[in-house]
């Protein structure tokens, strides 16, 4: 276990708990958070991080998503969530399901989740594969990075090139995935 992961699950009480997260998820998260949380999530794995400097992140995290089911992770317990464009599935889901049919499936919890943050505020799935597949940072970016970490309970895996991570989520949350 990280230091930093360490401390933040014996912060001193504030006025919001986080049950959702395990500690160690919250912790990489917490510098973009919009207020101060107390971890109550218990413990989990570190968060990882699949570099893809080179390679198209979306191909990377569909790779992540086949290993998390061959560990044994039932599929309704994954997601792959996406902050540029929507992951291909979700536009093909969509397009043969409607909006409604689409998040239908979601609901369902039946198979892999793929989705953008930008339509997972509020929703959770215990394993996420959180895909930086954009190249320049956006309007909102931290806010998308934040919503898309902290939809995962037990498991996180953030894809993507550590460049724009760093520029997004700032050199504390860079620090706390992995990045050098």
């Amino acid at each position: 276990m990280v230091p930093w992961a360490i401390s933040a699950c014996s912060s001193a009480s504030v006025g919001r708990r986080n049950l959702r997260n395990t500690c160690e998820i919250h912790a990489a998260f917490d510098p973009l958070a919009p207020s101060r949380m107390e971890p109550r999530g218990g413990h989990g794995p570190v968060v990882d991080l699949m570099p893809t400097p080179t390679q198209d992140p979306v191909e990377v995290a569909d790779q992540v998503v086949d290993i998390l089911l061959d560990e044994g992770w039932e599929p309704g317990s994954v997601a792959a969530i996406t902050t540029g464009h929507r992951h291909p599935v979700q536009e093909e889901l969509t397009s043969l399901h409607g909006q409604e049919g689409y998040l239908e499936r979601f609901w369902a919890g039946d198979e892999v989740f793929y989705g953008h943050v930008l339509g997972c505020k509020g929703l959770e799935r215990k394993a996420v594969v959180r895909c930086v597949n954009e190249s320049i940072v956006k309007d909102r970016a931290r806010e998308r990075i934040y919503v898309g970490m902290s939809r995962a309970t037990d498991r996180l895996i953030v894809v993507g090139d550590p460049a724009i991570i760093r520029e997004i989520g700032g050199p504390e949350v860079a620090k706390r995935i992995g990045i050098q």
